[in-house]
């Protein structure tokens, strides 16, 4: 090979890197470094993840079997033959559990509907509004929450009787719609939230209802919709204030009726009371999964604010 072919090659061996290669290169390495990152925080994660669904795939086990073989050691976790008339039983049975869950839904859907109502606007005034007091009012409500919920049984079970509220969904649902937690979150979104639309907003004349519809409450729906949230959850899973209220099982909530589900013994029936346990979970997953992503940004908006 003559000397004249040997030259452009040489050059461009010893030819020097160039700036958009470079970055290329450490682009890539940076891209690599990530995927390793992410690796290695999602391999524990997906473990902690599987640690925590095994309660629920026992209980969806469970449910699909006969309570002859609902604690049997080692455990059988694909049932032979899956008992799909459990949830039969405990849709349509004698114990059905369908006068509860919809005593339940009712329950919550107005608890939710009244909390949003009463956080938001208490929310607003501690937040927005001037007037003499406010802070201290504020404070003495807060104080309210130091009181354990327990107390407070005996004095509202004699309030609501005296009312002719006990024995009635009612006495369920009105100690629901007042919080101090909600109020609180929505005090502390409102706060965050800069004064000067409000004061635009007067100078053209808009009243403080107007404001607050028009204004400041279209841009509370993630926290609103993170506190619709835990209150429908509060509200599905309570089962202290049920217990107490309610002696009617026409009445019953859906925890109260999850404990109907006994043998012949007296004894709890592990099948039925999981299959019926799985059903009751269902609306608390659709919920979250229809609300999720606004939860997660009110949570992000709360967290950098």
């Amino acid at each position: 090979m003559t000397e004249s072919a040997r030259t452009p090659r040489a050059a461009s061996v010893g030819q020097a890197v160039s700036p958009e290669a470079t970055f290329t290169a450490r682009r890539v390495q940076h891209r690599r470094r990530r995927r390793i990152r992410r690796l290695a925080w999602g391999i524990p994660l997906w473990i902690l993840a599987l640690l925590f669904l095994l309660p629920f795939a026992w209980m969806i086990s469970t449910s699909l079997k006969p309570d002859s073989e609902a604690f049997l050691i080692p455990m059988q976790w694909i049932p032979d033959q899956a008992r799909w008339e459990n949830y039969r039983e405990v849709l349509f049975g004698e114990a059905s559990i369908l006068p509860a869950f919809l005593n339940s839904v009712l329950v919550a859907v107005v608890r939710v509907l009244g909390e949003l109502a009463t956080a938001t606007l208490a929310g607003y005034a501690f937040a927005k509004l001037r007037f003499p007091g406010r802070n201290k009012i504020f404070i003495a409500y807060l104080a309210t929450s130091l009181i354990p919920a327990q107390l407070l049984l005996v004095p509202r079970f004699v309030y609501f009787q005296q009312l002719g509220l006990y024995d009635t969904l009612w006495a369920l649902i009105l100690p629901g719609m007042f919080t101090v937690l909600g109020t609180f979150l929505m005090r502390q979104y409102f706060i965050a939230q800069p004064d000067e639309f409000a004061e635009a907003a007067r100078l053209d004349g808009a009243r403080e209802f107007q404001i607050f519809f028009r204004i400041y409450l279209p841009n509370a729906i993630p926290m609103i919709s993170a506190l619709a949230i835990l209150t429908f959850v509060w509200s599905w899973n309570d089962y202290e204030t049920p217990l107490v209220f309610i002696s009617d099982p026409e009445h019953f909530t859906l925890p109260l009726g999850l404990t109907n589900f006994v043998d012949e013994t007296g004894a709890m029936a592990p099948a039925l009371s999981m299959a019926a346990a799985v059903i009751s979970i269902i609306p608390i997953l659709l919920v979250f999964l229809i609300f999720q992503r606004r939860f997660i940004r009110a949570m992000t908006e709360s967290a950098l604010k």
